[in-house]
């Protein structure tokens, strides 16, 4: 399973948060202040964690298949790569011989990548459906943990010089997160398309905003077009 882990994480590292569009509070400032990795929050909650585990169970045919084909394909990569570095190393190498052994190179990868791709395309579907499940919800625990801990400005810790471990209240946002939202699914609905939820959520928000200044709601995006799945 090491591939899947390796797509999620990558996966979690883009996760979007949904911020709420609601009047600014012109109330004076406490000095509360702390920092938080809401990407490794959603990685560490009971959902991911628990979403991971049942995706290795369910979609365990598809990533077995997709596991198998990529060492094949991998086997096949370096029988070429190899090929080319035999030709590369003789006194006097044959340029033509040595440039079409380095396209086969690339095009052996580029293909081998598509048809990965291809075989974890439902996999990656489930991911993003768990990602986007938490998304929607990570601005629900991020304001309760800053209620909690009397917090009234969250940085991200790349925007920070420096700081004490004090101040990171990334495990707290966890423990809000796992109240909010102790499990999600992994079987996306028909028509899914990843960041689906996440879009409908920034919507409400805006026609909520618009709502609160008189003004009408925003016409709907258009989903994004995504390769069927099936």
């Amino acid at each position: 399973m090491k591939n899947l882990f390796a797509a999620t994480a990558l996966a979690v590292a883009t996760l979007a948060v949904s911020v709420p569009f609601a009047a600014p509070a012109m109330a004076q400032s406490k000095t509360g202040i702390a920092v938080a990795d809401v990407r490794v929050a959603a990685a560490k909650s009971a959902a991911f964690t628990t979403a991971m585990s049942q995706i290795e169970v369910t979609y365990k045919a598809q990533i077995d298949a997709r596991d198998t084909r990529a060492n094949t394909l991998q086997a096949e990569l370096n029988l070429l790569v190899a090929k080319f570095n035999e030709e590369q190393k003789k006194p006097t190498p044959n340029r033509a011989t040595l440039e079409a052994a380095a396209k086969a190179v690339q095009d052996k990868r580029a293909a081998a990548n598509a048809e990965v791709g291809q075989l974890g395309q439902q996999v990656d579907l489930a991911v993003a459906y768990v990602e986007d499940q938490i998304s929607v919800r990570m601005n629900d625990a991020i304001r309760a943990a800053m209620k909690r801990l009397k917090v009234d400005l969250l940085l991200n810790p790349d925007a920070v010089l420096a700081r004490e471990p004090a101040v990171d209240m990334t495990d707290a946002i966890v423990a809000d997160l796992n109240a909010i939202l102790p499990n999600v699914g992994i079987v996306p609905p028909a028509g899914y398309q990843p960041g689906q939820l996440v879009q409908a959520k920034n919507q409400e928000l805006v026609n909520a905003a618009r709502a609160a200044a008189g003004q009408p709601a925003a016409p709907a995006p258009a989903p994004t077009s995504q390769p069927s799945t099936r």
